[in-house]
C-alpha cells in the first residue's frame, strides 16, 4: 500500500497534466459533490422556471418530461465523469476539448462555456431576485423597478464575490450547508404539498393539455397547435435545471482524490437533483387547485400554490429557505465560473490573462477572476430578461458539453488510451454518441420562440469567436501544456 498522502498524489497527477499546484486543496467528496448539487439547485430553476414545463404541454411536461431529461443529463454527466476522472483540472472541459480534440476544440469549448458560466451567475440571481419579489408580496414603484432590480443583483453579486474572495475554506463550508438545506427544504416542501392537497389526480402527470398563450400579458410560449412540439419545448425545465454539474470538475485542483471524487461528484449531483426534483414538480402540480389557474398565473405559480395549500407559518418559512438555497446557488455559480476564468487565462486564452490568472497568497483563491467573473454577471442581466438569459445559458452550457464529449467518442481507444480510476468501459462510446444527439436536440428547442434573441446571442458570438480564431489565436493560442508541446502522457 503506498503511504503518499492523496493530496501529493493529486499533486503529482497535475504536474504529469503540465500544471503547477496553485489552489488550495481543501474540498473532500461530499463538498466537490455539493458545489454541483448547489448550481443544479432545483429550488431555483426547478422554482423560478416551473412555469416554463406547466405551460408547455401541461402536467405530462413535468410527470413525463422531467425523468425523460433527467435520464438523459444522467448520459452526459457520466460521459462527462469518465473525462474528468482521466484529466482533473480546474480547466475542466475545456482541458479535456483541447487534449482529445486539438486546440481550437478546446478554445471554442472555453468560451461557450465560460459564457455559459456567466449566464448562470446571472439567470441564478435575476431569478432569485424576481422569487423574492413575487413570494414576499413587494410592489415595487414602476418608475423605479429597473434600477431596484439592478441594485439589489449587483448587492447579491457582490457579497457572492466578497466570500469567494476569502477562499475556498469558507465558501466550501456554504456550499455544503447548501446541499444539505436543498434536500431538507425540497423534502419538507414535497410531503407537505402531496398532504395540504384534498385530494391527489395522479392522471395530471400524464395529461397533456396545450397551456401555450398563456398568461394572456405576458404568455410562456407562443400560440400553438402543435402539441407534440410543445411538450419538446417543456424540456427546458429539467434542461435548465439540470446543468452546471461541471462545476465539480472546474473545482478538481481543489478536491483531494479529484480523480474520483469529482466524476463521482458530477453523476451523483445529477440523478440526486433528478430524483429529487422530479419528486417537486410532481408535487407543486399534484397541489395546483386548478391546473389552469396555475398555467394562468405564469412566473406567480409556485408563491401562489404554496399561499393556497399550506399554513401562512409553513409557507413563509419553506419561501425563505428557498430563497436562501437560490442565494447559496449563486455563490456556488461564482465559484464555478471564476475557475472556469481563472483556468483558461492560465494557458493564455483571455485578454488580460497574466492578471486574470493572479492566485492571491493568503486565500489561495484567483482573486481578479472572481471579481471579473461577477463583473460581466450583472452587467449581463441590465440587458437581457430572465427568461431569455437562463434558454441562452442552458444552450451555450450544452455545446460546451457536446464538443468534449464528441470529440472524446472519436479519440476513445485511439489517441485516448489511458482512463482514470473511474470510467464507464464498452458504455462509454454508446453512452457519448446518445449524449451528442441528445445536446444538439435541446439546443435546437432552446432558441425557439419565445427566445429568438438566443439565435441572434449565440449566432453573433459564434461568428466573432470565428473571425478572432482564424485571424489571430489560430496562430497565438498554444492551448493547454500537454497541446502546447509537454508531453502526452496522460493521453496513452
Amino acid at each position: 500500500m503506498s503511504n503518499a498522502r492523496p493530496d501529493s498524489e493529486d499533486d503529482e497527477r497535475l504536474r504529469q497534466l503540465g500544471y503547477q499546484p496553485e489552489l488550495a486543496r481543501r474540498m473532500s467528496g461530499f463538498s466537490n459533490f455539493a458545489i454541483s448539487l448547489s448550481i443544479i439547485c432545483i429550488l431555483a430553476g426547478g422554482i423560478t422556471s416551473f412555469q416554463v414545463g406547466l405551460n408547455s404541454a401541461g402536467g405530462a411536461s413535468l410527470g413525463l418530461g422531467w425523468p425523460l431529461v433527467g435520464l438523459f443529463s444522467l448520459c452526459v454527466a457520466a460521459t462527462m465523469a469518465q473525462v474528468a476522472s482521466a484529466f482533473p483540472t480546474a480547466g475542466g472541459l475545456y482541458h479535456w476539448g483541447s487534449i482529445l480534440g486539438g486546440r481550437a476544440c478546446g478554445w471554442y469549448t472555453a468560451w461557450f462555456n465560460l459564457t455559459g458560466l456567466i449566464t448562470v451567475l446571472a439567470a441564478v440571481n435575476s431569478g432569485t431576485f424576481d422569487f423574492a419579489v413575487s413570494a414576499l408580496g413587494w410592489h415595487l414603484p414602476e418608475a423605479s423597478a429597473g434600477w431596484i432590480r439592478a441594485g439589489a443583483i449587483a448587492a447579491l453579486t457582490l457579497s457572492h464575490g466578497l466570500l469567494n474572495h476569502f477562499g475556498i475554506r469558507l465558501t466550501t463550508r456554504l456550499t455544503d450547508f447548501s446541499g444539505w438545506l436543498i434536500l431538507a427544504v425540497t423534502t419538507i416542501l414535497a410531503v407537505a404539498l402531496i398532504v395540504a392537497a384534498p385530494h391527489l389526480e395522479w392522471s395530471r402527470l400524464w395529461t397533456f393539455t396545450n397551456f401555450s398563450g398563456l398568461p394572456a400579458e405576458a404568455p410562456v410560449f407562443p400560440r400553438s397547435s402543435n402539441l407534440l412540439w410543445l411538450f419538446c419545448l417543456g424540456f427546458l425545465l429539467p434542461a435548465y435545471t439540470l446543468t452546471g454539474f461541471d462545476a465539480s470538475a472546474h473545482t478538481a485542483e481543489e478536491t483531494l482524490q479529484a480523480a474520483v471524487n469529482v466524476p463521482r461528484g458530477i453523476v451523483r449531483s445529477v440523478w440526486v437533483s433528478g430524483l429529487f426534483g422530479w419528486a417537486l414538480v410532481v408535487a407543486l402540480l399534484l397541489a395546483l387547485p386548478d391546473v389552469a389557474a396555475g398555467a394562468a398565473k405564469g412566473a406567480d405559480v409556485v408563491p401562489w400554490v404554496l399561499r393556497e395549500r399550506l399554513p401562512a407559518g409553513l409557507a413563509n418559512v419553506l419561501l425563505v429557505g428557498i430563497l436562501l438555497a437560490q442565494y447559496l446557488c449563486g455563490l456556488a455559480a461564482l465559484t464555478s465560473a471564476s475557475r472556469m476564468t481563472f483556468a483558461f487565462a492560465r494557458d493564455g486564452g483571455l485578454p488580460a490573462a497574466r492578471w486574470l490568472r493572479q492566485v492571491q497568497a493568503g486565500s489561495q483563491t484567483p482573486a481578479v477572476a472572481v471579481w471579473t467573473t461577477a463583473a460581466f454577471g450583472v452587467g449581463l442581466t441590465l440587458f437581457v430578461p430572465y427568461a431569455t438569459i437562463a434558454a441562452i445559458c442552458a444552450v451555450l452550457l450544452y455545446i460546451s458539453y457536446v464538443l468534449p464529449v464528441a470529440a472524446g467518442f472519436l479519440a476513445h481507444g485511439r489517441s485516448w488510451q489511458r482512463m482514470g480510476p473511474w470510467h464507464l468501459g464498452k458504455w462509454y462510446r454508446p453512452l457519448a454518441a446518445l449524449s451528442v444527439l441528445g445536446c444538439l436536440f435541446l439546443i435546437l428547442i432552446g432558441v425557439q420562440p419565445p427566445n429568438e434573441l438566443a439565435v441572434k446571442f449565440i449566432g453573433g458570438m459564434l461568428g466573432v469567436l470565428t473571425l478572432f480564431w482564424f485571424a489571430l489565436e489560430r496562430r497565438r493560442f498554444t492551448g493547454p501544456p500537454q497541446i502546447g508541446g509537454a508531453s502526452t502522457r496522460a493521453l496513452r
